[in-house]
């Protein structure tokens, strides 16, 4: 009898066992929430003053663990040298993804270490992390940006040995106007060289022949002249032009009070590359505005779906 007992006993606790295991499987395997916003700009700036909302540090130290090689030309275009950064957990003992970061700035300004957190974050997860200067819009126009972004692909595939890079594996990732560039180049037509296996595009503008967007200054300084002189320039330089079936697979943050690139661009966006037949995943944050990936949460956010990303794509 006490054996038949101690048998049922141990059936009930195999059962209860597995159903403890499925229910923590089964909250890990939960989407994460959005991290809740604000009603507009002006609730968001007093937030900030009172510090209630915790920002990321933008110039963390580097890590021991971590390797540094600086200021490699990558490209040198007349007597501009353009320079790329590459960070590498010193452990690595096979090639990795490379994952290259493409600044933001209106295309007039910013530099690549505006993305060390990422960068650092990322080396640390494995990855193999890479930021590029371009040529800005007071240097050249639309679209010396573009081709610069092609070049370091390129160069990051040449040199992949020598770095512990994947060449199969790479991913083009960028905010604002540097989302727009790794668009630009994800979707480009050009040669096999430059294709990549996967986009994340944080608040780029994607359509560049809008009416908000052929009167902004920024626009107008990238492509060098108006929409009424150059109506085709405006509409090569956006990446909805580009886009095809084959194009790689594509993850978009973008938040509802962004007041520089309108939400309603990446609205666009996701329904053109639906239409097209390109996999993609969108997170519209409600309440959060433009860089709004430097509060902690949105980048905790933003980075808990990126690492699935690149978990199935790369």
């Amino acid at each position: 009898m006490m054996g038949r007992r101690a048998y049922l006993s141990g059936i009930l606790l195999f059962f209860l066992l597995v159903q403890a295991c499925s229910q923590e499987l089964h909250t890990e395997a939960r989407p994460l929430k959005a991290p809740r916003g604000f009603r507009g700009e002006g609730m968001l700036k007093a937030a900030l003053a009172l510090r209630l909302v915790k920002l990321v540090d933008t110039e963390p130290a580097v890590p021991g663990n971590i390797k540094v090689e600086k200021d490699i030309v990558y490209r040198q275009v007349d007597s501009i040298s353009l320079r790329l950064d590459i960070y590498r957990r010193k452990d690595l003992d096979r090639d990795a993804p490379g994952l290259i970061f493409i600044h933001g700035g209106g295309w007039s300004k910013g530099k690549r270490s505006d993305y060390l957190p990422y960068l650092l974050d990322y080396a640390q997860k494995g990855y193999v992390t890479i930021t590029v200067s371009y040529r800005l819009s007071g240097t050249a126009h639309f679209p010396a940006a573009v081709q610069d972004v092609q070049a370091a692909i390129q160069w990051v595939r040449e040199h992949s040995a020598a770095h512990g890079i994947d060449p199969e594996r790479i991913a083009l990732i960028g905010g604002s106007a540097g989302g727009h560039l790794a668009m630009m180049a994800a979707y480009s037509d050009d040669g096999p060289d430059e294709k990549v296996q996967a986009v994340v595009n944080i608040y780029g503008p994607s359509d560049l022949t809008t009416e908000y967007a052929r009167n902004r200054n920024e626009c107008l300084h990238f492509i060098g002249r108006s929409y009424p002189e150059s109506p085709d320039l405006y509409r090569a330089a956006s990446p909805r032009s580009h886009i095809s079936g084959d194009d790689p697979p594509t993850l978009i943050f973008h938040g509802t009070i962004d007041s520089l690139v309108p939400v309603s661009q990446s609205d666009s966006l996701h329904d053109w590359l639906d239409r097209a037949g390109v996999p993609n995943e969108y997170h519209r944050l409600k309440g959060w505005p433009h860089t709004m990936d430097l509060a902690k949460k949105v980048n905790d956010y933003c980075q808990y779906y990126m690492d699935a990303f690149f978990k199935r794509h790369l």
